[in-house]
Order: C-alpha cells, then sequence, then structure tokens
C-alpha cells in the first residue's frame, strides 16, 4: 500500500516528534510501561500519556477520571495537564520549533484515522496561540472545581508540583510530579 507524501511526512515527523521527546527525560521520571497492567487507573495512565507526549489522551485520560469519581485530586492533575501543554508549547516557541508545534496540534485537533487523509495546513504560531488561549482558560476552570473541592489538599498538590517545576524547569510538563506518582 503506497502512502502519500503528506501521509508519509506526517507519520515521519510524528514519530520524530515521540523520539525527540524521550531523549530528556527529568530524572526517575519516565515510569516503566511493564509496570502499567491492564488495571491501571485514569491518573495513572494520564501520565503515561504525558510521557509519550500524547496530549490529548492526558486530557481524556483526566476527563475520564473525573467522570468516574470527581474528586480534587482528578481536578488538580486535569489543571497540570493542561499548564503541561502551555509550558511545552512555551519551550517550543522558544527553542523555534515549530514543527513540533504543529504535531501538538495534530495530536490534540485529530483523533481517528480518517483524519489523516485530510491533514491540516494551518500556521504553527497560529495554532499555539489557540491552543494556549484555549489550555489556560480551562485550567483555570478546573482549578476553580478543585479549590471548591478543597482548598488544602489543592494547596498541598500545587505546592508539590511547584517544587516539581522549579526542580526540572526545562521538562516539568513530561510528567506528573515524584510525589503524585507513588
Amino acid at each position: 500500500m503506497k502512502r502519500s507524501p503528506v501521509i508519509r511526512r506526517l507519520v515521519f515527523t510524528t514519530v520524530l516528534g515521540v523520539a525527540a521527546s524521550l531523549a530528556d527525560w527529568p530524572t526517575g521520571s519516565p515510569p516503566a510501561l511493564a509496570e502499567a497492567g491492564p488495571a491501571v487507573s485514569d491518573l495513572t495512565k494520564t501520565n503515561l500519556f504525558l510521557a509519550a507526549g500524547d496530549y490529548r489522551r492526558a486530557l481524556e485520560s483526566c476527563q475520564k477520571a473525573i467522570s468516574d469519581m470527581s474528586t480534587v485530586r482528578a481536578y488538580v492533575h486535569l489543571t497540570y495537564v493542561y499548564h503541561a501543554i502551555d509550558g511545552y508549547l512555551e519551550q517550543l516557541s522558544q527553542d523555534e520549533r515549530w514543527t513540533a508545534v504543529e504535531q501538538l496540534y495534530l495530536n490534540l485537533a485529530y483523533r481517528e484515522i480518517e483524519d489523516l487523509v485530510d491533514p491540516p495546513g494551518g500556521l504553527a504560531r497560529m495554532a499555539k496561540e489557540m491552543i494556549q488561549t484555549s489550555v489556560r482558560q480551562q485550567s483555570d476552570l478546573s482549578a476553580a472545581m478543585a479549590t471548591r473541592l478543597s482548598q488544602d489538599e489543592t494547596n498541598r498538590l500545587w505546592q508539590e508540583q511547584t517544587r516539581w517545576r522549579a526542580a526540572h524547569p526545562a521538562t516539568w510538563w513530561k510528567s506528573f510530579p515524584e510525589a503524585w506518582r507513588q
């Protein structure tokens, strides 16, 4: 089966993007896939999706956790994923890696195999602005929901993530904080 040049380029750049994102993990952060059995929780799956750079599935996993049982932890994790997307976009734009921004856009916008035959031709900088505006609004909303459930627990979890960000300023968005994964 021959693939069109556009599809070959999409597959190639997606594989390169995933490989590049796996190259510079914060110490101890890459979750071992062998440890993840069939009964892993949605929030554990979310961390695996973050590690892979699959932000759409990370969001979906958090949203499923909230649908199954709304907890402060689930809302804070969702907020963190939104912040991770924002942080990743900032790093990509600082590094002027606009192809990776387009890859992120594809990851967030497209879900089905049929989407491969009609790929977007949008501008990466526009995609960055649209995604950042949306994730910032959504993170504010999910943070407010977590705070309404428990201000103390929300504050504790955000102190942990603040320390995590400070310890891993260039890669924090690739994983949940260590304390959240124990």
